[in-house]
């Protein structure tokens, strides 16, 4: 079902939504590392008592104060000199409901994705300081309501800076590691107005691959997805630590999705938290957004049989008619904690 048509202020809206995360970045950036002085600037951009959705092991708070002193704070401790690189930034109009009932959902998100460099000067969720500097892969979707961020989905990847910090907490990748650019087309960052019509078309393909090609796995032929109609031969899918980049879709399917099918195999995209598009790119949080049952081995962990969710953040470039390049977030730590494998318990001094 596609999308229907949004009314003229939609892009106005969207102008102003994306003027705001964007000054909100801004500041959190300038504001140091003491809890008040971000928890200050959180008050003026969030709703009084906005959820604000993070990575595991630190997971999901409520309101301004609570995102300051524990989650953002944090990791200004121990990267002190963090400064934010964005590769990606747009927004648009949710129409994320597998039904596609965009009256059931049509609320406003703003997006963007990149790397955190500093220096990893302490030691952050127990993984050890090295006084070398790090790239920290970060994602967020901001729901933006009346001016106001009303609800945040974030995630970083522990799992690979963990490896930057010299600990495996995963076995090696069957893809590349620290492979995260911008990119290839130079154009990520879209601060100004995009064509309504591509945009909507932009909607229209996303919803078509995940919820009419992802979802149609028949549990035994790759095929059955129709990955080579959506993928071009060359994607490159730069994936979560743990998994790697996948530089081809020939090695997107050997390398991530095969072993992937094989652990999970009725795996279904649920509805997800936003599904939005803005000219050539798209995007999608979902925090449950995926729900399997582990039925194989997966990373060296043994079937569990149990049913796990997945939570995870996803943006894809389009050229034409087939995506080219797709960043992945999947929070490998929550996941592992549903085989009742704790990630964080293989880091140097735990207790676990």
């Amino acid at each position: 079902m596609s999308p229907v048509s949004p009314p003229r202020d939609v892009a106005e809206l969207n102008q102003t939504n994306k003027a705001l995360v964007w000054r909100y970045w801004g500041e959190l950036d300038d504001a140091g590392t003491a809890p008040a002085a971000i928890a200050a600037v959180a008050e003026r951009f969030m709703a009084p008592d906005a959820p604000w959705h993070g990575h595991a092991p630190v997971g999901s708070v409520a309101g301004a104060e609570a995102f300051a002193t524990n989650a953002w704070a944090p990791l200004g401790a121990a990267i002190p000199d963090l400064r934010r690189e964005t590769f990606l930034f747009f927004g648009g109009r949710s129409n994320g409901r597998v039904d596609g009932d965009e009256a059931l959902d049509g609320r406003m998100w703003v997006t963007g994705t990149g790397v955190l460099r500093g220096t990893l000067s302490a030691d952050y969720l127990g993984i050890p300081a090295t006084g070398a500097e790090v790239a920290v892969r970060w994602g967020e979707f901001c729901c933006v309501v009346d001016e106001r961020i009303s609800e945040t989905y974030f995630l970083i990847d522990v799992v690979d800076l963990a490896r930057q910090a010299g600990v495996d907490l995963l076995p090696p990748s069957l893809g590349v590691d620290g492979v995260y650019p911008p990119p290839a087309s130079g154009d990520g960052i879209l601060h100004a107005a995009q064509d309504a019509e591509l945009s909507e078309a932009s909607l229209a393909s996303i919803r078509r691959f995940i919820f009419d090609g992802l979802n149609v796995y028949d549990q035994d032929d790759l095929a059955s997805m129709g990955m080579a109609d959506f993928f071009h031969p060359d994607v490159r899918w730069y994936g979560p630590g743990g998994i790697g980049a996948c530089l081809s879709l020939a090695e997107f399917e050997d390398n991530h999705q095969r072993p992937w099918l094989v652990a999970y195999p009725d795996r279904q995209v649920q509805d997800l938290d936003a599904l939005i598009a803005e000219g050539d790119y798209s995007g999608a949080p979902g925090w449950a957004g995926v729900i399997a049952t582990h039925t194989g081995p997966y990373l060296h962990v043994a079937a569990t049989g149990r049913r796990v969710e997945f939570n995870g953040l996803d943006w894809w470039r389009q050229a034409g008619d087939q995506y080219v390049e797709n960043w992945v977030f999947v929070d490998m730590v929550h996941l592992f904690d549903q085989f009742g494998v704790d990630l964080m318990a293989r880091l140097p001094g735990s207790q676990g």
